[in-house]
Formats: C-alpha cells, sequence, structure tokens
C-alpha cells in the first residue's frame, strides 16, 4: 500500500489528490492521510505531500468543472473540517474525499456523487461537509462585529472546523465598504477586508493581541447600554440555561459581549 500523507487544509488535500492520481500506482493501492502514523507499517511506503498551490488549482478546477458548484462547495467544507488527532475516525479525512472523487469522476453524472451515502467514504465526506456547513450557519448569526479605536470592523471567534473563507464571503457581500476582520484563535488565521475590495485570509500568529481589544469610546458605550439592556429584560424566574446552552452552545458564548461581560447569565 502506498500511503500518501499531506497536509490538513484544502489546498494539502488536493494535492495529496493530484499526486496519489498521478503516481498511477491503482486507486485500490493507494490510501490518503493528513496524519504521520503512529506506528508504521513494514509493507507500506509512506510518500510525504508537499503543498503545491499549482496542482491544487489544477485539481479544484477539475471539481468544479466535473461536478459543478455545489458538490465542488461540498468538497471543500469536507476539506475544512475539524479531525482529531486524539478521536480519529475509522475513514480517515483525505482518504474518504480521495475515494469520493474516485468515484465521482467514475460516474455519468459527477455531480451526484454525494447521493451514495451507502458508499462509506461518500459517507463520511457528507458528514464532515455538514459539520462544516453547520458551524458556519450558526456563526453567521452568531458572529459580533466591535468597533476598534482605529475603526476597524472586529470579530472574534473560536471555530472548531475552518469556516473563515465562508464568513469571508458572506460579509464581504453584505459589508462591501466597511474594513473589517474577523480572527480565528483557534488557527491564528484572519479574513482581513479593505473598505470597497476583496477579501483575504492571512496567518496571525505574529499579530498584536493586545491591540485586539482596544475599542473606540463609542463602542464602548454602546457594549454598555447593550450590557445594560441585555441584563434588565432578564426574568429572574424564567431563567433557563439548559434552554439558553441548547440554542446558544458555550463554545459560542465566549465570544458575545452579553456572555463576555455578565459570565453568570
Amino acid at each position: 500500500m502506498y500511503i500518501f500523507i499531506c497536509e490538513d487544509n484544502i489546498d494539502g488535500i488536493f494535492t495529496g489528490v493530484y499526486d496519489a492520481w498521478a503516481s498511477r500506482y491503482g486507486h485500490a493501492n493507494i490510501a490518503l492521510t493528513t496524519h504521520t502514523p503512529d506506528n508504521y507499517s513494514l509493507f507500506d511506503e509512506y510518500i510525504h505531500i508537499q503543498t503545491d498551490y499549482e496542482k491544487s488549482a489544477k485539481v479544484a478546477r477539475t471539481l468544479h468543472s466535473r461536478m459543478g458548484e455545489e458538490t465542488y462547495q461540498e468538497l471543500c467544507q469536507a476539506a475544512m473540517a475539524l479531525e482529531p488527532v486524539s478521536h480519529r475516525q475509522p475513514i480517515d479525512k483525505a482518504e474518504a474525499i480521495y475515494k469520493t472523487i474516485v468515484l465521482a469522476l467514475s460516474l455519468p453524472d459527477a455531480g451526484k456523487v454525494l447521493n451514495y451515502l451507502g458508499e462509506p467514504y461518500v459517507n463520511r465526506t457528507f458528514q464532515l461537509s455538514r459539520s462544516t456547513f453547520n458551524e458556519a450557519h450558526h456563526l453567521l448569526g452568531f458572529l459580533r462585529f466591535q468597533e476598534l479605536e482605529n475603526g476597524i470592523l472586529f470579530a472574534q471567534i473560536h471555530p472548531k472546523n475552518d469556516v473563515l473563507p465562508f464568513l469571508g464571503e458572506h460579509f464581504a457581500d453584505r459589508l462591501p465598504e466597511e474594513n473589517f476582520m474577523i480572527f480565528d484563535a483557534t488557527r491564528n488565521l484572519a479574513v482581513l477586508h479593505p473598505q470597497g475590495k476583496g477579501f483575504f485570509i492571512t496567518d496571525t500568529s505574529e499579530l498584536n493581541q493586545e491591540m485586539l481589544q482596544r475599542f473606540s469610546p463609542q463602542e464602548l458605550e454602546y457594549r454598555r447600554l447593550w450590557c445594560a439592556f441585555f441584563n434588565s429584560i432578564a426574568i429572574e424566574a424564567r431563567i433557563n440555561l439548559k434552554l439558553q446552552n441548547q440554542n446558544l452552545p458555550k463554545r459560542f458564548q465566549r465570544d458575545i459581549i452579553e456572555f463576555m461581560d455578565f459570565p453568570d447569565k
């Protein structure tokens, strides 16, 4: 068995798909993974893949052309899903995506591949895609922008999955004349959107975190007013923390103003 080890992101996985397909070892003899094995098998050959953006782009163009926009987006969502090392699934994320692509390109209508949920690889890809989509959908409602002292609208999130591309596209379309930043504190990445331009994603590992806590006077006043309103309308006899946490999971609450200011609510 030839085991291709790639980076855990869209470009890494798509590069792995490109190299695995081009190797001509035969799809049945190939496995794709984003994890370095804990124990190497004596009879397997391990091939480490260097992410190549040109190869990734070629795979993306092929998938988009053959599968259509909707199915292509679902594959991207699957590649952006979290797969914790400590909770590995029977089918690796990269392996599921690779085998789903292999099946899709053998079908008369590749765009219908995710209808084949009886296939374990397809089912796994579908579940991964749905996980990313659901979290992105939740964050479209839960994300809160705050105005920094330099006038930039800033929002911080701690997502499980890599949802920044979806949030960037959504808010760039709805706030085209605003300078805004959406900071993924889990991955040290951020969407940056200059006024009147498109958005881009950048690494923030060297970003001055203290700068992100410098809010404008107007923002601080609105925060005070909003939190006072949030606190005043609460009816103590009707507080239901279980229902609150069901409708607004705790992992989202840490980035929402009213819960930061009133942690006991």
